[in-house]
């Protein structure tokens, strides 16, 4: 596998990083172990497995050309050893995983480690995080290199990528070497500009008159916490059935009545509350070959947690988000991310630090999905029985929220600034209540 300059997207979250806000997704899975030593034979497994899959073996360094860029680069020296450790019994894996999400990966090596927890007690189970730079793969990505290093069988293979020679009869396939002719560069451009103008008005209107809540706003203190919590996915297909919408609205407004609740259970007031909540939306294209890095878009969704009513915030959320897919992900001020193909590479390297600081200016809080094969996966024998995905915490945001279904549930990794959200499994459990009042507002 050879140099992989950086995609727009990708130098962005290179360039945003700090010590205090790690620029990593993660994913803490909990296995089921069949032996008292299951765990350190899984590190083992992990570290093997993990000498044989390229994309885990790059590292990302600076470019000259172009002046300011980077690129991903096979890191001679790689030792799998350096990325995949074994810890000493836990007693809590959230607890274990909040204090490995608040340390950077190192970025001299290929950015990504597996910390193998085995709990306390009788070995039954163990846990083990997988944590990818932003900047070295998306959820799809990730999810791609955390299957190269489970049990083989079953994992889902590569897509194929369509050949020039399979173009519709009577179509001929683009020559991709061939240049625009100086007339469509400029038309291009024209329409390139026009787009980054309609996301910076639809960004400005979208801070106007916002009644957020100071419960997702915090001083950065580079703490973290996680929780998770497991739903039925039936349940979720009932209300979804019975109220119309998708899975994804019915998510998300779990999302939006949980807020509600954890803010009255901390005695603070939730009317007129409607946090901007910012949800990615992958460009990907399944089945056609596309580009390595980040290809990400989204949308921007007023959550109505002062809204009283389960099946009203429901509502308004399916309303907004049919309005989104309406609009496209090229556009409105969810397609944030789509500025960054805008911007030059020292551009990304001058201004990233500001635009980290400035996340809490376009959007309150992330609620994002991470994709997983509904197949059940597997390490050393050991079945995968439960999995959290884990999503950065932006500059000056103090939650921010990852959902994924994996055989039959729902599962939510829930990240937050320790210091700020001391009461994270309030929320967590919130999330269960709210499933509840869904379900019962829907069967009435």
């Amino acid at each position: 596998m050879g140099t992989q300059p950086l995609a727009p997207l990708d130098l962005a979250f290179w360039n945003m990083e700090s010590a205090g806000h790690p620029m990593h997704l993660a994913a803490l899975g909990v296995f089921t172990a069949d032996a008292p030593g299951a765990a350190r034979h899984a590190a083992e497994l992990l570290a093997t497995r993990a000498a044989a899959v390229p994309g885990l073996r790059m590292r990302i360094r600076d470019v000259t050309v172009p002046v300011g860029g980077a690129a991903r680069v096979p890191a001679a020296d790689f030792d799998p050893l350096e990325h995949v450790r074994l810890a000493e019994p836990v007693a809590d894996f959230h607890a274990a995983a909040a204090t490995a999400m608040g340390h950077p990966l190192d970025r001299a090596k290929p950015p990504w480690e597996a910390v193998v927890l085995p709990a306390e007690g009788d070995g039954t189970s163990f846990a083990v995080l997988f944590k990818f730079h932003h900047a070295l793969a998306d959820g799809l990505r990730a999810l791609t290199l955390g299957a190269a290093i489970m049990d083989p069988g079953g994992l889902p293979g590569r897509p194929p990528s369509v050949p020039a020679s399979a173009s519709p009869p009577g179509r001929r396939a683009p020559d991709r070497a061939a240049p625009r002719p100086l007339s469509g560069r400029l038309l291009g451009t024209v329409a390139d500009l026009t787009r980054a103008l309609d996301i910076g008005a639809a960004v400005a209107r979208a801070t106007w008159d916002v009644r957020s809540t100071p419960a997702l706003t915090s001083r950065p203190t580079g703490t973290r916490r996680t929780a998770g919590v497991v739903l039925d996915l039936d349940d979720v297909h009932r209300v979804r059935k019975s109220a119309g919408g998708t899975v994804n609205d019915v998510l998300i407004a779990l999302v939006a009545g949980a807020l509600r609740r954890w803010l009255e259970g901390r005695g603070e007031s939730s009317e007129g509350v409607a946090p901007r909540a910012l949800i990615p939306v992958s460009r990907r294209r399944p089945r056609t070959a596309h580009p390595q890095g980040n290809r990400l878009s989204g949308y921007l969704v007023r959550l109505p947690v002062g809204e009283p009513d389960p099946l009203a915030r429901l509502r308004s959320v399916r309303a907004a988000m049919d309005r989104n897919k309406d609009a496209g992900p090229h556009r409105g001020a969810g397609a944030i991310a789509l500025l960054a193909d805008h911007v030059p590479a020292l551009g990304h390297r001058v201004s990233g630090p500001v635009v980290a600081q400035a996340a809490r200016l376009l959007f309150d809080i992330l609620v994002t999905s991470v994709p997983l094969p509904s197949l059940g996966l597997r390490l050393g024998g050991c079945p995968l029985t439960e999995v959290y995905p884990l999503a950065p915490l932006a500059h000056g945001q103090s939650l921010a929220v990852a959902v994924s279904t994996y055989r039959g549930r729902v599962h939510f990794g829930l990240v937050a600034d320790a210091v700020a959200v001391p009461d994270l499994d309030a929320l967590a459990r919130a999330l269960t209540t709210e499933l509840a009042a869904l379900a019962a507002a829907t069967d009435g």
